[in-house]
């Protein structure tokens, strides 16, 4: 009898075992199944957060490549399927087609002189000289946006060379015969017009003066040189339509292009990109500095009818500038039509600013 009930103890004692490593067992395949839901749980999130941050970055990637990266000369020959409006009608062919090219087919034509310089950065710039007889001072012509000096100065080259100017046409990293990957809004070119001024200088045996002109992002890195160490026969400044910041100029081209106000995060996000492949900051290119120290005249000039880079960029610029100046506001005249819109005002400015600067 004994024998039985120690036997009957044992077989419940086997039993519980059994029973608790069965509980065991499914309290694990419980524990391993809550894991794995949570796991999936982690990776769905973790998935969004990835597609949440790739959409954020690649916003401002397409901003960037689209207004900071240059395409390359293959790219560039592509067709255009469109065009924003806002380009088209700020553009001298919109409403001045023949005087334009009438222009760039006499710069054409010209037997000019290839020039070239290694930028600080260590790229070839390359740009085009063209002396006259008898002249009486150097004009270094800097080109806008994506521009060329042919282009940009088509209509006021012929009028400077035949008034006594040299000219030097400079071609901006990434545009014409020039190196480079990233066009920086004034950040670098204005150390390239520096340095492009001191070439001059080199040249300029007599010590004829010597000035800086410049149209849209040329007239920005004009005026941004001007805060910087330059050639003493350096005697003046022509802005037209400059802009005063990248940043600003990036606010514009959002609003009134693609009517986003408010664009921080996506200037956040470019700026970014500025600094890891273009190796600038957005605030590089702006003219704050330079027009407070600048001591040099400066002539400004822009189209009340601009809505590429708007008047009030040159209002704001006329306003930091501690120098002698003026500013001259073309009625009806949009983004590098002020010379088209009213020649012989325009033109006798410059000569008016010549006269009084030269010596």
């Amino acid at each position: 009898m004994n024998d039985n009930k120690v036997f009957q103890a044992l077989e419940n004692i086997m039993f519980s075992r059994a029973v608790l490593q069965i509980r065991e067992k499914e309290a694990e395949k419980i524990t391993i199944m809550n894991d794995t839901g949570n796991k999936q749980k982690i990776l769905r999130l973790l998935e969004i957060t990835a597609g949440a941050f790739g959409l954020f970055v690649a916003f401002g990637w397409s901003f960037f490549d689209m207004l900071v990266r240059c395409k390359g000369k293959k790219r560039q020959k592509k067709k255009k399927w469109f065009q924003l409006s806002h380009i088209k009608k700020n553009h001298p062919r919109d409403k001045y087609e023949k005087e334009y090219e009438e222009g760039k087919l006499w710069c054409a034509e010209q037997q000019m002189k290839d020039c070239f310089i290694r930028s600080r950065d260590g790229l070839y710039l390359h740009a085009y000289y063209l002396p006259t007889k008898e002249a009486k001072r150097f004009v270094l012509l800097s080109h806008g946006y994506k521009g060329s000096g042919f282009g940009d100065f088509a209509y006021t080259a012929r009028f400077l060379h035949e008034n006594a100017c040299n000219l030097l046409f400079i071609d901006q990293r990434c545009c014409g015969l020039s190196e480079g990957e990233y066009i920086t809004f004034g950040a670098k070119e204005q150390w390239d017009v520096q340095q492009w001024s001191y070439y001059i200088a080199a040249r300029n045996k007599e010590k004829l003066p010597i000035y800086l002109y410049g149209e849209s992002m040329g007239a920005a890195a004009v005026l941004m040189a001007s805060g910087h160490k330059l050639p003493e026969e350096v005697k003046g400044l022509i802005a037209d339509c400059g802009f005063c910041s990248m940043k600003r100029q990036l606010q514009d081209i959002a609003a009134n292009w693609f009517h986003l106000d408010w664009v921080e995060l996506l200037l956040f996000r470019v700026d970014l990109f500025c600094r890891m492949f273009g190796r600038f900051r957005m605030s590089d290119a702006d003219t704050i500095e330079a027009m407070k120290k600048n001591k040099r005249p400066v002539l400004f000039f822009h189209g009340e009818a601009d809505t590429y880079v708007v008047p009030e960029n040159s209002v704001y610029n006329y306003a930091l500038c501690s120098a002698p100046k003026e500013l001259v506001i073309i009625p009806e005249a949009r983004h590098l039509c002020a010379p088209y819109a009213a020649p012989g005002l325009y033109r006798q400015k410059m000569l008016d600013f010549f006269e009084k600067y030269d010596n």
